[in-house]
């Protein structure tokens, strides 16, 4: 999809498709007013019928349009006025969409981010729509057959701005917005197919690939042999159990000079996860397969930095594997040595994320980077603490934990930190090793990340569990491509 600014009024625009919204109690936003007089004040007439309220979720397609400029109108409720933010802003906009889609219109114009929601500025609802507008066209790479997917008739979108003035942020905004949406996509993309298809030797091509089409990224890919030689022994654990052979991915994108300390981004990439001996329950084991999710975030970060060319460093460190039960599966009690050195005692082979991050972690040290940033699907109970809104952040650096939760509402991906003090790690002892890979149900978010912190001395390292945010359940079951938009805004930001 192709996107334009437009600073020409809305009742000279010539378009297909005019988005215009109105608040609550029938009050017209300045675009619609501008609109209904230049089409004898059918919108008014219509409010006034009962038609619209202008209660937040609410629209209206009209068609028929004698004197406009413009083919058709999208009519969209804004609420509260005073209330109307961001949130308000994208709900809006989501709505028009889905109508749109509806229609056979080519092309069309918000005029919606001129109502300036207190919390956001030109660039912000900008980017924002372009986020909107080009995800609504997401289609999940499904394996249907006799079933013809309709192509969406829309390809321009047009953000209107008040003034000349404000062109520079919105488009600036669009160029950053594309490459967000590029890189969810490919986050999706990955994520949302079947594990007989998306295995580990499935990510290596998908790495080849990018770096194939990006000439400053790079990528390596280390064999089990070579992982071994590394005496990687918490990662090779958790493949043990299964016949498709692990990899670790090494992704090196070089945008600065390379003297330049990167930023490390470490995704887990268990592309199916049974627990093992510690099997999961039967119901909605097959969303397992999104437990690569962390992998696919860096995939699309990298994917989101080298399509908007950001002059920064970044090195990306994937272990992908199978965690599968058999007769050569690892078994609670047994004890493992890392790449750090630390022996670790596997009470629960169903906590097996944070076995492979651990060794990728000692693996980003020989980078020398300025930040460690490691993402996961990695804890059930971070779903319970937090829901699907936020993502659990947890770090041992205060300016990198602010960092990172700025990004995260910037995005509108938002993060919540979460605590990671010394009491925690009382839970991880063992008796048998230096300490355990499970402390338990009560704070199991945090002590995971506590395990996790055992292998960061001496590096800025924050760690983003995912879990309740990388992919939803239900009817509409798969990837949201989250949380690409919290990475690439904090990448923006460095």
């Amino acid at each position: 999809m192709d996107f334009f600014v437009s600073s020409t009024a809305v009742s000279r625009q010539r378009t297909d498709c005019a988005i215009v919204g109105v608040y609550d109690k029938g009050i017209l936003s300045s675009a619609a007013e501008d609109l209904d007089r230049r089409i004898g004040g059918r919108i008014a007439s219509l409010i006034k019928q009962g038609d619209l309220s202008g209660k937040s979720g609410e629209s209206l397609l009209l068609t028929d349009l004698d004197g406009a400029p413009c083919r058709r109108i999208i009519v969209m409720g804004l609420g509260v006025r005073d209330a109307f933010k961001r949130q308000q802003y994208r709900k809006a906009l989501s709505g028009a969409l889905a109508l749109l889609a509806r229609t056979g219109a080519r092309d069309a114009v918000s005029y919606l981010g001129l109502e300036a929601p207190g919390d956001a500025d030109t660039y912000a609802l900008a980017r924002t729509a372009v986020e909107v507008a080009a995800n609504s066209q997401y289609h999940i790479p499904d394996h249907k057959t006799g079933e013809k997917r309709r192509k969406p008739s829309l390809v321009r979108f047009g953000l209107a701005v008040a003034g000349r003035g404000q062109r520079n942020d919105a488009e600036r905004a669009i160029a950053h917005g594309k490459g967000i949406v590029a890189g969810m996509s490919l986050m999706r993309d990955l994520a949302n197919q079947p594990a007989s298809v998306c295995t580990p030797a499935y990510l290596t091509k998908a790495a080849r690939a990018l770096a194939g089409q990006h000439r400053n990224l790079n990528a390596r890919i280390l064999t089990e042999a070579e992982c071994r030689r590394l005496k990687m022994g918490a990662f090779l654990s958790v493949t043990a159990g299964t016949e498709q052979p692990a990899y670790l991915i090494v992704l090196e994108y070089h945008g600065a000079p390379r003297s330049q300390a990167p930023i490390a981004l470490i995704g887990k990439g268990i592309t199916f996860d049974t627990g093992g001996i510690s099997l999961k329950p039967p119901a909605a084991m097959d969303e397992m397969k999104f437990d690569m999710s962390g992998a696919a975030s860096v995939f699309g970060a990298f994917k989101a930095v080298a399509t908007l060319g950001l002059p920064i460093n970044l090195v990306g460190v994937i272990p992908t594997c199978e965690n599968m039960p058999s007769g050569s599966a690892t078994k609670p009690g047994d004890i493992v040595t890392s790449m750090s050195g630390q022996t670790i005692e596997v009470l629960n082979t169903d906590a097996e994320g944070r076995l492979i991050l651990c060794d990728a972690i000692t693996y980003a040290r020989r980078f020398k980077p300025r930040a460690v940033i490691d993402i996961a699907t990695l804890t059930g109970a971070c779903v319970i603490a937090l829901g699907n809104h936020y993502c659990g952040l947890f770090s041992n650096d205060d300016e990198l934990a602010a960092a990172l939760e700025q990004a995260g509402r910037r995005a509108e991906d938002r993060a919540w930190r979460m605590p990671t003090s010394e009491e925690y790690l009382e839970a991880l002892k063992s008796n048998f090793a230096d300490f355990a890979n499970v402390g338990g149900r009560e704070a199991g978010a945090i002590t995971a990340a506590c395990f996790l912190g055992k292998f960061t001395a001496g590096l800025k390292w924050a760690h983003l569990d995912i879990a309740g945010i990388a992919y939803q359940s239900g009817a509409q079951k798969g990837s949201t491509g989250r949380p690409v938009p919290l990475l690439v805004d904090y990448l923006l930001s460095q």
